[in-house]
């Protein structure tokens, strides 16, 4: 990743949590990374909201539809093994509901948020 792009992602993880704690979120983590080097995951931001956690996957794209698209099955595998770690490091949390959010950013735009996005295949 060039730094020009490492640049514009921390802002828009920036500018998706300030939205979220607008809307009532507290942050539990940001750029979580669990198992580094054994296939874990990733997570942009982790927030909680009265009895939701939310898993959030943040992309900025020139367009918030192009942003969404960017979202890939990989992708979100990778975030909820980094959920399911998250979850196993915090058994404070493990009675509260979760799911995984997207926030779409485009320029000159607000956020999009996503709540419930996707969910994992059983």
């Amino acid at each position: 990743m060039s730094p020009t792009n490492h640049r514009r992602g921390t802002q828009a993880e920036d500018r998706a949590a300030w939205w979220l704690r607008l809307k009532g979120y507290s942050i539990l983590a940001r750029r979580y990374r669990a198992g580094r080097g054994s296939g874990g995951g990733e997570i942009d931001i982790v927030a909680r909201r009265g009895g939701v956690i939310a898993f959030v996957e943040v992309k900025a794209r020139s367009d918030a539809d192009l942003a969404a698209l960017a979202i890939t099955p990989a992708q979100t595998r990778r975030i909820a093994r980094g959920a399911e770690i998250f979850l196993a490091e915090h058994p404070e949390l493990n009675d509260l509901t979760y799911r995984f959010d997207a926030i779409l950013m485009a320029p000159g735009r607000l956020p999009r948020h996503i709540a419930d996005a996707w969910r994992l295949e059983t």
